[in-house]
């Protein structure tokens, strides 16, 4: 049986989720935090997002490979339909999210450290292969029914309920109900066909909680300004 926790990934449990998955096919969402990976660690965007009771299941960081995952697979998230980046107005958050992010048996959702300005597919892209694994083995389809997620700027695409019922991969710009613009124009192609045989053996998951913070540099900056 395939892991509920990723294999590898930081367990950051959040305190809440989305509830029980409806059923149907299942599907991975591709969200962008709004957030430079250079700047902000996975670890202060998975506070900030179980801080203010929107969770996706993973945040990555392109760049380093870190992974932090918030929730098991098997519940729902809650990021679709809310505000899809680490800097917000309360005041603008809508009470709850959307009913989308319980449709499917699985409903994937994955934080990116990125902007929509800056595909992040153009990263190295490190802990891919890992990701994709472990969606392989839940046996999530490697495709994109809905195609390739409008690039940042461009007038929005309609969302369409026929598209968002098939099971695969899809950009949060392209599910329906929901006003997300990431991840921009990535390269799905780049993205999905990966072989997962490189991908090294990742150690066992520990699960931590951490207390409600706000975003904080990263450890190297964290020593530069000490020196």
């Amino acid at each position: 049986m395939a892991d509920a926790w990723m294999p590898g990934a930081r367990c950051i449990r959040a305190q809440i989720d989305g509830g029980q998955l409806g059923g149907g096919a299942p599907r991975v969402v591709w969200l962008t935090l709004g957030a430079d990976p250079r700047a902000v660690s996975v670890w202060s965007a998975a506070q900030r997002l179980n801080q203010e009771d929107r969770p996706t299941h993973l945040v990555w960081d392109p760049l380093t490979g870190d992974i932090a995952q918030l929730l098991p697979i098997v519940r729902a998230g809650c990021a679709l339909g809310m505000p899809e980046y680490l800097d917000y107005e309360p005041d603008r958050l809508p009470p709850h999210p959307r009913t989308v992010n319980r449709e499917g048996r699985l409903c994937v959702q994955i934080g990116v450290l990125g902007t929509p300005r800056e595909p992040f597919t153009s990263f190295q892209m490190i802990g891919l292969a890992g990701i994709l694994g472990w969606l392989d083995a839940w046996q999530i389809p490697r495709r994109w029914p809905a195609g390739q997620p409008a690039p940042y700027r461009q007038l929005a695409r309609p969302r369409s309920r026929a598209l968002w019922a098939h099971g695969g991969h899809y950009g949060a710009s392209q599910v329906p109900e929901c006003d997300n613009l990431g991840p921009g124009g990535i390269d799905i192609d780049h993205l999905t066909r990966l072989d997962v045989k490189i991908a090294r053996e990742l150690p066992e998951t520990v699960c931590t909680s951490g207390s409600r913070v706000l975003l904080s540099p990263r450890p190297h900056e964290l020593r530069a300004a000490a020196i």
